[in-house]
């Protein structure tokens, strides 16, 4: 049996090799196991990869309604990772997104991360962004609900902070096939605050995420979270496809359930995890640039698209981070407890990003 299991083996890096010796540079940097997983996962062929994109291509002359600002082939590979490789999907993802932005003109304005609404939610922690990713491979967002406030940060401003966030690691090729993961903790979040979040705000999320974004959303968790938001399922059930509402978890304080999805040592201390608590500069810091001051303008060259320049230091004042509430999850001995009659949405999809 071990020869015969080695040399599976053997002919497993074989294929692979293979693989990476005919890919395109579209696919250069990715890992063999990833180049795998995107033929499994997301029917991405090599030796047709130029083909698949200049066939969504040819189909912008359908659309001169829109202005495609970027249609260049690694752009495009997004929307057919994102879309499994379905062409005519891929494309009407590609559409809605420049259409949203057109229909949106305001909010892609001084699309930056040195923009005062978007600078003031990255450095409140909209979003966090935890450094390592989890045992797929995913990316993993965190927003703390309850640092929503609505006196410093429009939701708008935190919707186009987390856009921006997402434009940026979409970048990587990696996780435009592995995805992203996002975890929402309520705790502490007011019936005042929820009151904000209106239908027209909610829809434009939605749009902007669900409809018109090119990522991969493995999962949407709410911890610690309230009746109030059980109830906003009302106001964005008209706006969510079926797909989408088997993406969003509700795992009240009892972590176990969130764990037997993400496991402990990817997770910060604030969600039952074994790593420090979020630092909620950590990712604003990465946008920003770690050495930037008001005196310098600074761009990060790592998000080299990313300018930070002088502002005022009122702003800089007003962008002072202010003391986090933490999560008030709590982990419980034992396998997920079992739900009551009537108590099955807890764990039902709400919501989800894909």
């Amino acid at each position: 049996m071990g020869p015969v299991s080695l040399l599976s083996k053997d002919q497993k890096l074989s294929s692979w090799k293979g693989d990476l010796a005919k890919m395109t540079h579209l696919q250069a940097g990715l890992s063999p196991e990833t180049i795998e997983k995107a033929r499994l996962e997301l029917n991405e062929n090599p030796d047709v990869l130029h083909q698949d994109i200049q066939q969504v291509r040819d189909m912008i002359i359908t659309r001169p309604d829109i202005g495609f600002l970027r249609t260049d082939d690694a752009f495009i590979l997004r929307f057919l990772r994102a879309r499994k490789f379905h062409q005519a999907d891929a494309f009407r993802l590609l559409a809605q997104y420049f259409q949203y932005r057109q229909l949106n003109l305001d909010m892609f304005k001084n699309f930056k991360a040195d923009d005062p609404g978007i600078k003031r939610a990255l450095i409140d922690g909209f979003p966090g962004v935890l450094e390592n990713r989890d045992h797929y491979g995913r990316k993993i967002l965190l927003l703390f609900a309850a640092n929503w406030d609505q006196s410093r940060n429009s939701f708008t401003d935190i919707l186009r902070a987390i856009l921006l966030s997402l434009e940026v690691l979409i970048e990587d090729a990696e996780l435009q096939i592995n995805g992203f993961i996002l975890i929402i903790d309520w705790s502490n979040f007011s019936f005042k605050q929820a009151s904000k979040l209106t239908p027209s705000i909610l829809k434009l999320a939605i749009e902007g995420l669900q409809d018109s974004f090119p990522a991969r959303f493995g999962g949407v968790h709410f911890v610690n979270q309230p009746w109030y938001i059980h109830a906003l399922y009302t106001l964005i059930k008209p706006f969510l496809k079926d797909k989408t509402r088997k993406r969003i978890f509700l795992h009240g304080n009892n972590l176990n359930s969130l764990h037997q999805l993400i496991q402990p040592e990817f997770l910060p201390s604030e969600f039952g995890g074994t790593l420090p608590p979020y630092d909620m500069g950590t990712w604003a810091r990465t946008l920003l640039g770690p050495d930037y001051s008001d005196e310098n303008d600074y761009t990060h060259t790592s998000y080299n698209a990313m300018h930070v320049k002088h502002t005022s230091s009122n702003l800089e004042r007003e962008c002072s981070p202010k003391p986090m509430k933490r999560s008030q999850s709590v982990v419980e001995a034992g396998t997920l407890k079992h739900e009551e009659k009537g108590e099955s949405e807890n764990t039902q999809p709400l919501l989800a990003l894909d």
